[in-house]
């Protein structure tokens, strides 16, 4: 009875008795690995001559299907309630026809003068830092997309297949540097960076000779419900070399784009990008504004748009690139075939549905993207093609099929 006794009482020291909290996981053991494959197809029933669809980039090829992107990461992410420092990584590397597009200058940008391409989207040392404020700062030193606009490289956090005009000429793409977030309060962030200019490198992969900067602010609002992110960038952009119009390194090119996001209810979401690009060595600039709407109609459906205008007064920004290397012999001051639309206003509207499987379906993450585009031209130019000539409007349905693995 004794022995019965005891047993009972230790059975209920074990039952109030609380847990020992789990052991905070090894640094090692967060370093995980990521990827996805984006596919798709843009058709253009005005079936343009030179087989791009203009006022696009990433969907540039007419009615020919392609694999947009397959990257794979290896990352340790910042620890998101560190107090503490705290320190981590990202390594991207993505092949697909999308890397015409994204290449560093001066890194494999002449790997292959294909269609697909292969390039690095990101390889930095991330830092979370404990300094000034309560909620310290978190700051990242190598290659890392661009932070600007309502869109991203990654097609798994956009709305849309196709991107803004905004997206496409609008904001910068990429860079090499060092860039900073200070959490300041629950309400503001502070960004700044120093770096060698849009989707440049170091040394012969600069080119021009000069620095940039990159700096704005952060509002979160509503409880998150409603955030602003306004950025600029700033610094020459233009290459150097023989035959320059002018002294590129002491003619900055400035991007400065506001991104506000409201989330009005739990299914619907509005996001405006406000744009202003200017260049002081060709005295040029644009101005860009793009409307978002999203509605959940439920757990696998939701209905998408974006309507858009971007004014390109001197015909400086909007441009097609039907070669290869095209994009990046323009960044590098080759010679290249792209072309431009003139002095044009556009506007562009685009209306998609996004389907993803349920939650415990085979494929689960799978998303499906099918839209209709109409782009036209709002000052009677006529930079679209067709199998004829030139027009002023242009009409692409398209889909792609992201898989995350």
């Amino acid at each position: 009875m004794a022995a019965l006794l005891a047993l009972s009482g230790a059975r209920a020291d074990e039952a109030t008795t609380p847990a020992a909290p789990a052991a905070p996981a090894e640094w090692a053991d967060t370093i995980a690995w990521s990827g996805y494959l984006e596919a798709g197809i843009t058709g253009n029933p005005q079936n343009p001559a030179n087989d791009v669809n203009f006022g696009h980039l990433y969907t540039d090829r007419t009615n020919t299907p392609v694999l947009n992107q397959a990257a794979l990461t290896l990352t340790r992410p910042l620890d998101p309630k560190a107090t503490g420092y705290d320190f981590g990584f990202t390594l991207t590397g993505m092949v697909g026809t999308d890397a015409r597009f994204t290449h560093f200058d001066g890194e494999l940008d002449r790997a292959s003068n294909r269609t697909y391409q292969v390039t690095i989207l990101e390889a930095d040392a991330l830092f979370h830092l404990p300094w000034l404020t309560d909620g310290g700062i978190d700051a990242k030193l190598g290659q890392f997309p661009s932070p600007m606009s309502a869109e991203s490289i990654n097609p798994t956090g956009n709305p849309l297949y196709s991107h803004s005009y905004i997206f496409n000429f609008g904001v910068t793409v990429a860079h090499t540097g060092f860039w900073t977030t200070t959490h300041v309060d629950p309400l503001l962030d502070i960004y700044l960076g120093v770096d060698t200019g849009n989707q440049t490198t170091l040394g012969s992969g600069d080119n021009n000779g000069a620095a940039a900067g990159l700096a704005g602010i952060g509002l979160n609002l509503l409880g998150g419900n409603l955030t602003v992110v306004g950025l600029s960038h700033f610094g020459p952009e233009n290459p150097g070399g023989a035959g320059e119009p002018f002294n590129v390194n002491g003619e900055f090119r400035w991007y400065n784009d506001i991104t506000t996001t409201w989330k009005a209810t739990d299914a619907l979401t509005f996001i405006t990008d406000l744009n202003y690009v200017h260049d002081d060595g060709f005295k040029a600039s644009g101005y860009g504004i793009a409307q978002y709407v999203t509605y959940a109609l439920n757990d696998q459906l939701s209905l998408q748009g974006r309507g858009e205008v971007f004014w390109d007064p001197q015909g400086f920004f909007v441009a097609a690139f039907p070669n290869p290397l095209d994009a990046v012999n323009a960044l590098e001051g080759r010679a290249n075939a792209s072309f431009g639309g003139g002095h044009t206003t556009y506007g562009e509207i685009t209306l998609g549905l996004n389907y993803k499987p349920p939650v415990g379906a085979p494929f689960t993450g799978l998303l499906i993207r099918p839209e209709i585009r109409y782009d036209a031209s709002l000052n009677g130019t006529h930079p679209f093609g067709t199998s004829t000539g030139a027009s002023g409007h242009q009409v692409t349905l398209a889909t792609d099929i992201i898989v995350p693995f």
